[in-house]
């Protein structure tokens, strides 16, 4: 399955995010060390939003987190508006340098009430990243900005300015958590399963408001999630990951309709509503999922692949184009 390559890169100007052979690794004891990710590439481009989706265990959130030195990665490189004069490489900065570029990229949690802090109000809570930016003092400006987004995401600011979040749903601590994204005016939204905690629900409102501010602040977003549904639902592109490596990365309609993975089609089967494509037979999952401290030799997959062949343990398998930006690491894909 997964494999190593950059075929699947973007070379136009329109791509405002670059993730170039990202490895993550930690060390666990006496000379052993999760793989979390391990040599990665996928990229952004302006207004889109980049689904990232596998199993629990496959590194989408340490990914996540790479994207914003939290902590920084092991190797690679994650580069801001490549190609252009103002091109940055994360990996290569620090201290205020890496500072200042912060505010560009904001995550939003997976638990919604854990990511806020209980002792704080909630509108001391969204205007926190301003203050600490103004030194305190975050002016006329600052207090109209913070009002401006907890109205867009339906929070009440009067409301805010004296209830703390234990005081409110799951739902509307996730608004709040957007707010205190949005304040910092944001490029780059990176939402870790953002839905995932919510009530059924309450989730497809928060999806449809990330749509909304999506087009409302021109962002691009990087949603990570297990639901395939969702992750069809809101993602321009799609990027699959299993163990740390990357299997398939395409146009989500393309890559949903005709998975080529044997990984993917596995996924798709497992969902309630599995794609038109895949059949139970050939797409059933086998094992439980191999450790990150001692991933299986060449393929990844191998393990667990019902087309597994010699080849697939000796010889990790390259990023291959199989069409129109569908790609896939495989030596087997269906086509």
């Amino acid at each position: 399955m997964a494999g190593r390559g950059t075929v699947q890169l973007r070379g136009d100007e329109d791509v405002i995010l670059r993730v170039e052979n990202l490895v993550q690794e930690f060390p666990v004891g006496r000379n052993r060390v999760v793989h979390a990710v391990s040599d990665i590439s996928f990229d952004l481009r302006k207004g889109e939003t980049l689904g990232i989706v596998g199993e629990s265990g496959c590194g989408k959130s340490t990914t996540a987190r790479a994207l914003v030195q939290l902590p920084p990665p092991t190797s690679g490189r994650v580069v801001l508006d490549p190609g252009s004069e103002n091109e940055i490489d994360l990996t290569g900065l620090s201290g205020n340098d890496l500072r200042n570029v912060r505010p560009r990229l904001q995550m939003i949690f997976q638990d919604p009430i854990s990511s806020l802090n209980p002792r704080r109000r909630v509108r001391d809570i969204v205007s926190e990243g301003l203050e600490i930016w103004s030194d305190g003092d975050i002016g006329t400006e600052g207090r109209e900005r913070v009002e401006e987004v907890l109205h867009a995401v339906g929070i009440d600011p009067a409301v805010a300015a004296s209830h703390r979040p234990h005081q409110f749903s799951g739902g509307q601590c996730q608004r709040i958590s957007i707010a205190r994204a949005l304040t910092m005016n944001p490029e780059i939204l990176i939402c870790d399963e953002p839905v995932s905690a919510l009530d059924v629900s309450v989730q497809a409102k928060i999806l449809n408001l990330l749509e909304d501010m999506k087009a409302r602040y021109d962002l691009s977003l990087v949603f990570i999630s297990h639901d395939l549904s969702v992750v069809r639902n809101v993602s321009d592109r799609v990027v699959v990951m299993y163990l740390g490596k990357l299997c398939e990365v395409g146009d989500a309609d393309r890559l949903y309709e005709a998975p080529a993975h044997p990984y993917t089609r596995a996924l798709l089967a497992s969902a309630p509503e599995p794609a038109r494509s895949v059949g139970v037979a050939d797409a059933v999952l086998g094992d439980d999922l191999p450790s990150p401290t001692d991933p299986p030799s060449g393929c990844r997959f191998r393990t667990r692949c019902p087309l597994a062949i010699d080849r697939c343990a000796v010889e990790e398998p390259l990023m291959q184009q199989i069409s129109e930006d569908h790609f896939v690491a495989c030596h087997l894909p269906f086509t």
